[in-house]
C-alpha cells in the first residue's frame, strides 16, 4: 500500500501567506453566508479551491475571526435588510428562551451574538448550572423534546467536552451547552479582538433595542 505524501507547509514568513489567507477567508465567508457551511468545512473547501490541491497546508488557513469579518462584509453587500431582519428575529427568540432559562444563568454566544447569523443559523447558548440534569428535567417537564450531544469546552481541548441540549423554541433551533458554575468566571473574558465572547439577557435586551431603533430608521 503506497504511503501518503506529507502535507506541504509554507513558512510563517512566506510573503504570500497573508494574501492566501485573505483569499481563502473571502471564499469561505461566501460558503458560510450562502450555504450555511460551518467554519471548518468552509475554510477547508475554500483552501482547496484557492490552492488547487486536495491536501491543504494547515498554516494557510485563516482563523475564524478573519472569516467572520468577511461574512459580515458579504452580508452587508449582498443580503442587507433580509439578513438584518433574520438577525433581529433570532435575537428576539434568544431573549425569550434566555428569560425562560434564567435560573441556569444563560449567556448568548455564536453567530447570533456576533451579528453574522443568517437563514441557516441556530441560537447558541451557554448555561451555568449545578447539574446538567436540572436543565434536562426543566425542559422535559415543559414538554420540550431534546437531543443530547457534546461540544468542545470553550476553554480548549485540555478540558472535557460539555453536554449540549438541542431543542426547538419558537420554531428556532437552540443549542445550549451545559457548564458547571465554576466555569462562569472564565466565561466572562472578552475575545482576543476585544468583543464579548458571550452576553447575558440584560446585554441582549439592550442590543435588541439598538437593533430595533436601527430598523425603524431605515
Amino acid at each position: 500500500m503506497p504511503r501518503s505524501s506529507p502535507i506541504p507547509t509554507l513558512h510563517p514568513d512566506h510573503a504570500d501567506l497573508p494574501q492566501l489567507r485573505a483569499r481563502i477567508a473571502v471564499i469561505a465567508a461566501r460558503l458560510v453566508a450562502q450555504d450555511g457551511a460551518d467554519y471548518a468545512t468552509a475554510k477547508a473547501k475554500a483552501a482547496r479551491q484557492v490552492l488547487g490541491a486536495d491536501r491543504v497546508p494547515p498554516n494557510v488557513l485563516p482563523d475564524n475571526t478573519q472569516v467572520e469579518a468577511e461574512v459580515l462584509k458579504y452580508q452587508e453587500l449582498f443580503q442587507g435588510p433580509e439578513q438584518r431582519g433574520r438577525l433581529l428575529q433570532l435575537r428576539s427568540a434568544a431573549l425569550q428562551v434566555m428569560e425562560a432559562l434564567a435560573e441556569f444563568r444563560p449567556y448568548l454566544t455564536g453567530a447570533v451574538l456576533s451579528g453574522s447569523a443568517g437563514q441557516h443559523d441556530d441560537i447558541e447558548l451557554q448555561l451555568f448550572a449545578d447539574s446538567a440534569k436540572d436543565v434536562e428535567i426543566f425542559l422535559l417537564s415543559r414538554d420540550v423534546t431534546i437531543d443530547i450531544s457534546t461540544t468542545p469546552h470553550f476553554k480548549g481541548a485540555r478540558f472535557d467536552p460539555v453536554e449540549t441540549v438541542s431543542f426547538l423554541w419558537m420554531k428556532e433551533g437552540v443549542h445550549a451547552e451545559l457548564y458547571d458554575l465554576n466555569d462562569l468566571r472564565g466565561a466572562l473574558k472578552a475575545r482576543p479582538d476585544g468583543r464579548p465572547a458571550r452576553i447575558d439577557a440584560a446585554a441582549l435586551r439592550a442590543l435588541l433595542q439598538t437593533d430595533q431603533t436601527l430598523e425603524q430608521d431605515e
